[in-house]
């Protein structure tokens, strides 16, 4: 997840003026988000949570995926927990690593693996209905290139452990050789170098083949991303030609029953139309990531205004789906500008964040699946977890009946 990331839909939409809303306005606006009710969303803490209870894993093929990322865990991102870079000046974990040495590093990253997710966590989210989690993983995980620390072991644990409890995994590569988007959580901010190297390619397909052998035997495999986020200047025809070779390295593996292929659509979701159709290549999905707080058309729209456009966003969804392919929502958070929320009540502004939410659940649950962005983090509006106990988000996942 970039945390300076530009919403890739902004361009779709009618840009308002930035007025600060009244109580009237604001009450209007949640009339749109009647979708609260439908959800069910309703204020809860931990302790009125269902039993905890092992669910049935997402299907690779079937059915819905309702996930959270597990992000800030085997990459990380500062800006979501920085104890693991406390005493160093590092941005990214390339330069922590560096910096501390391979033995230090590897102590370091050992303790904050083994702290940051836990299986408490894992029986948190089967509890509520989560069937499924994204885990972000380096190009270094199996093998720790370089100055990095490699997490195989923790990987397998986390399949182990989401096994227990009834969760699917989807592995997302999310830091490539040479970084594919130049973004700390690529693993090394600065330069963008991945796509201007046939060698970094190469390297790419070959950790994809490797995640594929090492893992397509796991019962609770649901897929494989093969890159997280690359950066809207990777040219359009290098990134098609590495999903279509990607997708061959998995099959190798992972038959199309077992796993499905994950694609990023590279924030540009309308460039995708017959691209790998399913007669030829099965079970194929689609990853766009939204979020609502980044540009400036963004900070200028007040909450009720941003309620209307996550309702909305159904619309767009569907029509990157018209293009060939099932759609996910890899990423998506709670979080919106500061100024969206002027002139609100503390109890109005609470309000806002429970529309909000419930109005993006309604138009990403409509679809393949969907993953919050993240499960936990130093900001509630990024926290899933966080998000349940205030009541900004239901209680439960669960399909339930009448």
């Amino acid at each position: 997840m970039e945390s300076t990331l530009e919403s890739n839909l902004d361009g779709e939409r009618d840009v308002t003026t930035g007025r600060r809303v009244g109580r009237r306005a604001l009450l209007t606006g949640m009339a749109a988000s009647a979708v609260v009710a439908a959800l069910d969303v309703r204020p809860g803490r931990a302790a009125d949570a269902p039993a905890a209870a092992a669910g049935k894993a997402a299907s690779p093929t079937t059915g819905k995926w309702r996930g959270v990322n597990l992000g800030n865990w085997l990459v990380l991102e500062k800006w979501m927990g920085d104890t693991a870079f406390k005493g160093v000046e590092a941005g990214d974990e390339f330069t922590l690593s560096d910096k501390l040495g391979k033995k230090d590093a590897t102590a370091r990253l050992r303790a904050h693996r083994e702290s940051w997710i836990t299986e408490e966590d894992f029986t948190w989210l089967s509890a509520r209905g989560i069937n499924a989690v994204r885990i972000p993983v380096g190009y270094w995980v199996l093998d720790g290139t370089g100055p990095f620390v490699a997490g195989a072991d923790t990987l397998d644990w986390a399949f182990q452990t989401a096994k227990k409890h009834g969760i699917g995994v989807l592995v997302d590569l999310h830091g490539a050789p040479g970084s594919q988007n130049a973004w700390d959580h690529s693993g090394r901010a600065g330069t963008l170098g991945w796509h201007t190297s046939k060698d970094n390619i190469a390297k790419t397909l070959d950790v994809i083949e490797r995640l594929s052998e090492r893992y397509g035997k796991e019962e609770n495999l649901i897929g494989i991303e093969l890159l997280n986020e690359p950066r809207w200047d990777v040219p359009i025809e290098i990134l098609k030609s590495y999903y279509t070779d990607g997708y061959a390295r998995v099959r190798k593996h992972i038959p199309a029953e077992r796993g499905a292929v994950v694609i990023h659509d590279g924030f540009r979701p309308d460039q995708w139309n017959g691209f790998l159709p399913p007669a030829d290549f099965a079970n194929v999905v689609l990853d766009t990531h939204i979020y609502q707080c980044y540009t400036d058309a963004d900070h200028k729209k007040n909450v009720s205004e941003h309620i209307v456009a996550a309702a909305e966003r159904k619309n767009h969804l569907d029509t990157m789906e018209k293009q060939g392919l099932p759609i996910i929502v890899g990423e998506w958070s709670g979080a919106l500008a500061g100024e969206s929320f002027g002139g609100l009540s503390p109890f109005e502004q609470e309000m806002g964040k429970r529309g909000y939410q419930a109005a993006q659940l309604t138009s990403y649950d409509r679809k393949r699946g969907w993953f919050f962005w993240s499960y936990k983090g130093r900001y509630a509006d990024w926290s899933f977890r966080e998000s349940v106990e205030h009541g900004w988000l239901p209680l439960s996942f669960q399909d339930t009946t009448a």
